[in-house]
């Protein structure tokens, strides 16, 4: 993803079209388990030269769990290596686009000891999204509802991706403990300024709006024209992005922040989030707030809700994700999120989990509970290699070349 602005789509598909002359390719919300059909957790759309995948699990806000990952990996793959595709949309079914990974699933499965299957969800939906970052088709993402931490993944490494009004965006995984995985280190760190640190320590809520403001959407419409937008790219045949392009440009508006929109406070959040430690960033956060800044007073009650070892990891997750391409940022945050699920330096995921998920009593106890108990090693542990008995993430990168 050479930017997020679409005036790049085409500089980028450039690249990418190279590759097929050679090779002719927040988590979820949900408080119950659930068992689904493999079949019926993506459901298939054929087009004239498109092909629709709808995300159908909105029971649980269309969550990402293993079914759902492992059946959009092989629809992409064979749709790749279609002559007669040119290129793929991707939505939700029902109010949301998808919460992220169904972390209560992870949850259940460690409490069960299995470790396995959650290290295999995440290489499995690490490797989804590097197959949609690099994807040689175009690619549609129809963010119409909550798009959340793994849904974020799946959909902005994509080609295009069109918001609404109803569109929330969010990255809130320190919130349970955990730290902004599935490429989030690769797409927030190329926020304007400091954005990038700031959603992802904080998991503040963004609208459609200012997704189109900051370059995480390529494109945005009233919800009303969506049916619109899939009838008029269901009618193309074609594999061109500019084609598509225009086609989205057709029901595109012009949109501006509301006047409460972080982005109108980018100064001072740049001065803020700035810093080299969560310790400084906090501090230039009191001196703000002492000057009766009320949005400094609501950041630092935010960041007071947080696990303190998320913070000091996902802050330097997104500061290493500026200087490195999508697969070492994915390889890292499966590294990241192994140590994170194995409970061996800390039991926050779960503990997060649990209570603002589980038991819903928003009171965890994390672990350790303050900023000041957090050490280096504890830091430097997350982004150590795994052990020789602990595969690393592998990705297919001679035969899709990544972007930077």
């Amino acid at each position: 993803m050479q930017s997020f602005k679409s005036t790049s789509i085409l500089r980028r598909f450039l690249q990418k079209s190279r590759l097929v002359s050679q090779s002719r390719s927040f988590c979820g919300v949900s408080s119950h388990v659930i068992i689904d059909e493999p079949e019926s957790t993506v459901l298939v759309e054929g087009k004239a030269s498109s092909r629709t995948a709808i995300l159908n699990r909105p029971h649980v806000l269309n969550a990402i769990n293993y079914s759902l990952g492992s059946r959009l990996m092989k629809l992409y793959k064979s749709w790749e290596d279609d002559p007669d595709i040119g290129f793929v949309v991707l939505k939700g079914n029902d109010r949301a686009f998808s919460a992220g990974g169904d972390i209560v699933s992870l949850y259940n499965l460690l409490k069960q000891g299995n470790f396995q299957d959650c290290k295999e969800f995440c290489w499995t939906m690490y490797s989804l999204v590097y197959v949609i970052g690099t994807y040689l088709k175009p690619h549609v993402a129809l963010l119409n509802g909550v798009t959340m931490g793994g849904g974020a993944g799946i959909s902005i490494p994509g080609t295009f991706r069109v918001a609404t009004e109803k569109t929330v965006f969010a990255t809130p995984e320190t919130l349970i403990g955990y730290h902004p995985d599935a490429g989030a280190s690769f797409y927030l760190s190329r926020l304007p300024g400091y954005l990038g640190e700031y959603l992802a320590l904080t998991g503040d809520k963004i609208s459609g709006a200012e997704m189109i403001s900051c370059g995480l959407a390529t494109h945005y419409s009233h919800s009303a024209k969506i049916p619109l937008i899939e009838e008029q790219l269901g009618t193309l045949i074609t594999d061109d992005p500019s084609v598509i392009e225009r086609s989205l440009e057709n029901w595109g508006e012009i949109v501006h922040p509301d006047p409460a929109s972080i982005l109108h406070r980018i100064e001072t959040l740049d001065k803020c989030f700035s810093h080299d430690t969560v310790e400084e960033i906090i501090d230039a956060l009191e001196s703000e707030a002492a000057k009766q800044d009320a949005w400094c007073v609501a950041t630092l009650r935010k960041l007071q809700e947080t696990s303190p070892l998320s913070l000091k990891v996902s802050l330097r997750s997104i500061r290493e994700g500026r200087h490195q391409t999508l697969d070492q940022c994915l390889r890292r945050e499966y590294r990241m999120s192994v140590q994170a699920l194995s409970g061996q330096i800390t039991s926050d995921f779960c503990e997060g989990v649990r209570a603002r998920l589980v038991d819903r009593d928003l009171a965890p106890k994390w672990n350790p509970p303050t900023l000041e108990k957090v050490t280096d090693d504890m830091v430097d542990q997350y982004f150590s290699p795994l052990t020789a008995f602990e595969p690393e993430l592998e990705l297919p990168t001679q035969q899709r070349e990544a972007f930077t």
